[in-house]
C-alpha cells in the first residue's frame, strides 16, 4: 500500500513536533508544507520564517506561503499536489470550504484544549489564566467554523504547579503529535467516527494581547500567580515600579503565592533573598525572578543587591 499524501498547514512552533512525527512515519509523505508568509520581527524588523517553514526547509519540503489560503490560484495550486488528506496545526488561517473538500479524507485539526472548551488563538494560555486543573489535545475532521468540527480523538494532562504555557505548550505538542500518527490510520479504516461537538461547556480563547501582561494588584495573589506562569514567554507580565523622573518597569518572570495578608494592594511587604513580597487583593505575590527595563532577568536576590527596594514602595 502506497503511503498516504498529506498536505501539511501549520506556522507556529506548536505544528513542529506533529510535522516531525508525520514525517517519521512509513505510512506518510508530505507532498507539500503550507504556512504563514514570512513576518517582521525583531529590532530591526527584519521578515523572519515561521518555525514550520525553517523545518520543512531542512529537510527539504516544497513550501507554499499564501497571503490568503482562500484565492483561487493557492486553491489551483495545491490541488496540484493532489493530497488525500490534509493536516492542520497552529496555521493562523480558517480554511474555506473549497479547500476542506479538497482531499478525499478531509482535513484534521490538532487543537491544544479539550474541545468545545478553548476554541480559539490561546487555548494553552487562557487554560492556566482561568486556573484549569486539566487541559489536553483534540484531533477533529475540520469544517468551515473555529475549531467547531467532529471530534476524532482527545488526550488529556494536568496543569501542575509547576507548569508555565512554556513548559504546557512543549507537552500537548508532544501529546498533540503522538495522537495524530495513532488516529489516522484508525480514521481512515472507519475504526474511528467522528462525531459531533457538544454545545455545553463551548467557550473562546481570545488572542493574547501585549496589555493582557498588566498585573493587577487588586486581585487575589493566585490569580496573579497563573497570569505569570499563562504568559510565559510571550507577552510577559509586568508591574511599574514608582521612581523619579518616571516609573521604571518591571517584568516578572517568576512567582509564587505567599503566605501574607497584611498591605494595601501593590505595597511591598518584603525585600529579602527569598524574594520580593507584594501585597494582592487577596494574600500576597512573592516575585522570585524579575527584570527591569533594558536589563537582564534575575533572580530576587541578584535584582536587590543592585536596585534597594524597600518596604512600603508600591507597584502599580
Amino acid at each position: 500500500m502506497s503511503p498516504l499524501r498529506i498536505v501539511f498547514f501549520g506556522t507556529a512552533e506548536l505544528a513542529c513536533a506533529s510535522l516531525s512525527a508525520l514525517l517519521e512515519s512509513s505510512a506518510f509523505t508530505i507532498a507539500a508544507v503550507v504556512t504563514q508568509p514570512d513576518r517582521p520581527k525583531g529590532r530591526n524588523l527584519h521578515p523572519q520564517p515561521s518555525p514550520v517553514k525553517v523545518l520543512a526547509a531542512g529537510i527539504p519540503l516544497p513550501v507554499l506561503q499564501p497571503e490568503r489560503s482562500r484565492s483561487e490560484t493557492f486553491v489551483q495550486t495545491l490541488g496540484e499536489f493532489q493530497p488525500d488528506l490534509m493536516v492542520v496545526v497552529a496555521y493562523g488561517q480558517i480554511l474555506s470550504r473549497t479547500l476542506l473538500e479538497l482531499p478525499r479524507f478531509g482535513c484534521l485539526n490538532v487543537h491544544a484544549s479539550l474541545l468545545p472548551k478553548y476554541r480559539g488563538a490561546a487555548p494553552i494560555q487562557w487554560a492556566i489564566l482561568n486556573d484549569e486543573r486539566e487541559t489536553g489535545v483534540t484531533l477533529m475532521k475540520m469544517d468551515e467554523g473555529l475549531d467547531t468540527g467532529d471530534l476524532l480523538a482527545a488526550q488529556s494532562t494536568p496543569i501542575t504547579p509547576g507548569d508555565s504555557a512554556q513548559t504546557l505548550h512543549e507537552r500537548l505538542a508532544r501529546i498533540g503529535a503522538g495522537l495524530l500518527v495513532k488516529t489516522i490510520p484508525e480514521y481512515l479504516t472507519g475504526n474511528i467516527v467522528p462525531r459531533k461537538q457538544p454545545q455545553a461547556g463551548a467557550s473562546y480563547a481570545r488572542k493574547i494581547t501585549k496589555e493582557d501582561g498588566r498585573l493587577d494588584w487588586t486581585q487575589p495573589a493566585r490569580s496573579l500567580w497563573n497570569r505569570v506562569r499563562a504568559l510565559v514567554p510571550w507577552p510577559g507580565t509586568y508591574a511599574f515600579l514608582s521612581a523619579e523622573p518616571k516609573p521604571t518597569l518591571l517584568k516578572i518572570w517568576q512567582a509564587e503565592v505567599a503566605d501574607r495578608s497584611s498591605g494595601s494592594p501593590g505595597e511591598v511587604l518584603e525585600s529579602s533573598r527569598s524574594g520580593i513580597v507584594v501585597a494582592c487583593g487577596e494574600r500576597a505575590l512573592r516575585i522570585l525572578s524579575l527584570q527591569r527595563e533594558g536589563g537582564r532577568r534575575l533572580s530576587a536576590q541578584d535584582f536587590l543587591a543592585g536596585h534597594a527596594l524597600a518596604s512600603g514602595q508600591r507597584l502599580a
